[in-house]
């Protein structure tokens, strides 16, 4: 079994039960290990549009990182992300493969760990509400200290 991290959002529609819908469909394939709390969280590269609901899921699977892939992409279209979407842009529906054990992978489909995790307030701060003390497999800095190291005032997350 393999341990992944997930972040989850959505910024269209319930944005809370878009999050909640798709772990349970992960459910069917995975194992929830932990949960984060959920973040209302302000958008970043592309501004232009609503604030987001973001949190972190850990899962244990059998799945390889492209199978995985695979199946949250197909949970995001079940519940009604498009395909024509704009980049960074507004969706119903985002999961991003954060972590995948301490594996470091570098495709054209898929990047382990995620490569702007380590600038992203709204994904290492619900990661560090499950494990703080987990070590980035590159940066070699707990999830703590990463959080630590951004600027505080170029991203607004707020507990909900």
């Amino acid at each position: 079994m393999h341990s992944v991290y997930i972040s989850v959002g959505s910024n269209i529609g319930d944005k809370f039960k878009n999050c909640q819908d798709g772990i349970h469909k992960l459910t069917l394939f995975s194992k929830l290990k932990a949960l984060s709390s959920f973040y209302k969280t302000e958008p970043v590269d592309f501004l232009d549009q609503d604030w987001f609901i973001n949190g972190v899921i850990q899962i244990e699977t059998e799945l390889s990182p492209l199978s995985l892939l695979d199946k949250l992409k197909s949970v995001e279209k079940d519940l009604g992300r498009l395909n024509n979407e704009i980049r960074f842009g507004p969706r119903v529906l985002d999961f991003d493969i954060i972590l995948y054990d301490d594996l470091i992978l570098s495709g054209e489909e898929l990047v382990i760990p995620h490569p702007r995790m380590h600038k992203r307030c709204f994904v290492l701060k619900p990661i560090c509400d499950i494990n703080p003390s987990m070590i980035h497999p590159v940066f070699k800095k707990s999830m703590q200290e990463l959080l630590d190291e951004l600027d505080k005032n170029s991203q607004k997350v707020f507990l909900i």
